[in-house]
């Protein structure tokens, strides 16, 4: 099979359903563990918006006229309470009013420890299953991006909003009673959620008590030890045993390779 990588695509079973895109068609991975298979990057990249050919990727998938004029590829995406839309300086106001004035999810998940996060509600759970949670419980619905940024900032003075990697690689976790977390974590900053209810009013944060924590089990047949990371851009070349996925990550008996950070990037494979 031959075509352009873009990020893996998950189902929440169990274990978690994996399938690599490949342009228009899919290889389905779970079926692949134990067996050997063959990565060739081609030396081809094409921007994820506009399809053109370029010599290097940016931002995951974009050439870079696309990085410099798309509302996507901006910081905002990536920090959410410094909105351009609502500073007046969006690049893509019609864009913007389709992907962050919707209905958007403030959660915690487990991942390597306990983290606060953010995702559209229709992203739920795939973005849990992309940054490698085994568990994970909503906490709050919020109106659009914006504030669900200001709420993330705001949990985020107690708890971590990132994830360590490669301990999540190595599968150097423990469980959690997540809602014992979430309890510990809103009495915390209650002062604070309330102070920004009171900025924003009562109905742009609405706390969800009676969610329910979700866990995932992810297809690995073993966890590396030393986690041993590899790139098309050193190497146009990844052959190895399939040991597991999680996260966005191939996990090879040779190293782990991330699927998304190589969206746009055409590679052959065989098995």
């Amino acid at each position: 099979m031959q075509g352009t990588l873009s990020k893996l695509k998950s189902s929440l079973q169990t274990p978690v359903e994996y399938g690599l895109p490949l342009g228009d068609g899919r290889l389905d991975l779970n079926p692949l563990l134990g067996s050997k298979i063959l990565l060739r990057h081609t030396n081809q990249i094409f921007c994820t918006h506009c399809g053109r050919k370029t010599k290097k990727s940016f931002d995951q998938g974009y050439c870079y006229p696309c990085f410099r004029s798309l509302a996507q590829c901006d910081t905002c995406i990536i920090k959410p309470e410094k909105c351009h839309f609502e500073e007046g300086t969006c690049r893509e106001p019609d864009w913007a009013q389709n992907f962050c004035f919707q209905g958007h999810t403030v959660y915690l998940s487990n991942s390597s420890g306990i983290k606060v996060g953010i995702t559209r509600n229709d992203q739920v759970p795939t973005r849990w299953i992309d940054q490698g949670a085994i568990q994970a419980i909503p906490v709050f619905q919020v109106k659009n991006r914006f504030h669900s940024g200001l709420v993330e900032i705001t949990l985020g003075k107690y708890v971590s909003d990132k994830t360590r990697w490669q301990a999540m690689l190595k599968n150097q976790v423990t469980e959690l009673d997540m809602r014992e977390e979430r309890d510990k974590l809103l009495q915390q900053c209650k002062l604070e959620l309330d102070a920004l209810r009171d900025q924003l009013g009562d109905e742009a944060i609405v706390a969800m008590p009676e969610a329910e924590p979700v866990s995932i089990n992810y297809p690995v047949l073993e966890y590396p030890s030393k986690v041993t990371s590899m790139n098309f851009d050193k190497n146009p070349t990844v052959e190895g045993t399939l040991l597991g996925i999680k996260g966005q990550y191939l996990i090879f008996d040779v190293g782990v390779i991330n699927i998304r950070k190589f969206t746009g990037y055409e590679v052959e494979v065989a098995h």
